[in-house]
């Protein structure tokens, strides 16, 4: 979730730069894993290796997505391309269930035709080292991801710092594996996180589905409502029809401003320019704004502090409050309704 609180300073080359960073180590996490397995013969072990083969399909494909992402607005784009940035989140959500199922069919099969497992000593040493790199890995990807508003940083992240929750439990697993020698016990643990595998995939795809619906963010469009309410100067009288949408790292805005009636267009549009601005200075320097100004109609008066006004028919009561519920409201020219 954004903090509006926060202005965001957009760096599109460094997001790629991390991605390349993350494919990278998540190649060489796969290789320290698969070689575990191939010491240990553990259907645990392979649990962990077979997902870190979605770690590094998903870091190659959102390494892509994101060089896309940052490619500027064009005619066939004029919203610019960072709808790949969800497209690729959400195949990182499929391929990490499928993953999930793959694990879960390989445990059940170990169940019933259990394996030697060998030097789990060395394998336990891997899968701890891996995990530890993971969230150190996965920590600075969510970091860099929510700085510069990419949620292909921030799900990569926080599924590689789900990884090393699961090793945790992989390691003690393996540990009581080793001092045991039960070897249901291999499959046991697979099972477990096979379906934590599936589960990780499943809330990543609602996230990212959400996105490409693009589902409103309440919560987000009542800190901006916030926001303009802290800076609101004594011409906006009201904030209505405020919609906003994101394109990847871009924010997407628009409402209506109601201002008294008898201002003339540059006033108009002097007072628009200072409604993007508070945006702009608090929130994010990537807005795409559009304005639609309304007249009071004389309609207002009790809502409108101006001192100054010739032409006001009612005295003034109080403000309309740029709450959540006020500015999301789709109002009729003339017709006022307020939450209190």
């Amino acid at each position: 979730m954004e903090n509006i609180n926060q202005k965001v300073k957009l760096d599109p080359q460094l997001k790629f730069k991390v991605q390349r960073i993350i494919a990278l180590f998540s190649f060489v996490i796969f290789a320290g894993k698969l070689v575990a397995y191939f010491l240990t013969n553990s259907v645990g072990i392979l649990t962990d290796a077979l997902e870190s083969t979605v770690n590094v399909t998903t870091g190659v494909i959102s390494l892509y997505a994101i060089y896309i992402s940052i490619k500027p607005k064009d005619k066939n784009h004029p919203f610019g391309h960072g709808k790949i940035e969800f497209l690729s989140a959400s195949l990182e959500g499929f391929l990490i269930g499928f993953a999930g199922l793959i694990i879960i069919f390989e445990a059940i099969k170990r169940l019933f035709n259990p394996a030697e497992v060998n030097q789990l000593d060395i394998g336990i040493i891997i899968v701890a080292a891996a995990g530890i790199l993971n969230y150190l890995v996965g920590w600075y990807s969510i970091r860099v991801g929510r700085k510069n508003n990419s949620i292909a940083l921030v799900s990569g992240g926080k599924h590689l710092q789900s990884d090393t929750y699961s090793s945790i439990g992989l390691v003690i697993g393996l540990i009581l594996l080793y001092v045991t020698k039960l070897a249901w016990l291999d499959s046991a643990i697979a099972l477990i996180f096979g379906t934590i595998i599936i589960i990780t995939g499943y809330k990543i795809l609602k996230e990212t589905t959400s996105n490409l619906m693009d589902e409103a963010d309440f919560k987000l469009i009542g800190e901006l409502g916030n926001l303009l309410e802290q800076n609101r100067t004594e011409d906006w009288i009201d904030i209505h029809n405020l919609k906003m949408v994101k394109y990847g790292a871009s924010f997407h805005i628009t409402c209506d401003l109601v201002l008294p009636w008898y201002m003339n267009i540059s006033f108009s549009h002097s007072e628009g320019a200072k409604l993007k601005d508070v945006i702009i200075n608090n929130f994010s320097d990537d807005i795409v704004f559009a304005l639609h100004t309304d007249e009071c109609h004389r309609a207002f008066c009790q809502h409108c502090r101006k001192k100054d006004c010739q032409e006001r028919k009612d005295i003034f009561v109080s403000d309309i409050e740029f709450s959540l519920e006020n500015i999301i409201k789709e109002r009729k020219e003339n017709v006022l309704t307020v939450v209190e």
